[in-house]
């Protein structure tokens, strides 16, 4: 399971090759395993200890997808009164911001719109906390179809 759930996301992100190799090596282990249960189905415990690994394959694929943070994240970033500032730090910080002035429940808000790298929505979130903790801030997964600035 953790490399189907590897295999999922490397498939979301549209990277072929590797999404390929995990699904042969994926369906090789589950013959296997599949097989040695079908074949002892009088232990219950063959079929617990499957179960099991089943569930922990997810969750450790999980884990072992947020290290690697593979891909791109859309944030935007509503700000009622720290827009500029707030977009400068990002640029300073070599992020590429575009503002875009909104009207919000209250008013006129700053909507930026923030694509960066998986790797480094820590450093973005750090930022817009210190500059403006109470912004109201929304990922997207996103696949760029083109690149234009992305931080390096």
């Amino acid at each position: 399971m953790t490399l189907d759930t590897l295999r999922l996301l490397f498939v979301v992100r549209g990277k072929k090759g590797v999404a390929w190799g995990l699904g042969f090596f994926q369906s090789v282990i589950f013959v296997i395993a599949i097989t040695s249960v079908l074949q002892n189905l009088d232990n219950p415990l063959n079929i617990i200890g499957y179960a099991a690994g089943f569930a922990t394959g997810n969750v450790v694929g999980m884990m072992i997808e947020e290290r690697l943070a593979i891909g791109h994240i859309k944030l935007s970033i509503v700000s009622s009164a720290r827009g500029a500032a707030l977009a400068q730090t990002l640029r300073e910080g070599g992020f590429a911001v575009t503002e875009i002035p909104a009207r919000g429940k209250d008013g006129m808000v700053s909507m930026l719109s923030v694509s960066v790298k998986r790797k480094d929505v820590a450093r973005v979130e750090i930022i817009v906390r210190e500059k403006d903790a109470g912004a109201f801030v929304i990922a997207e997964d996103v696949r760029p179809l083109r690149h234009g600035f992305w931080r390096a």
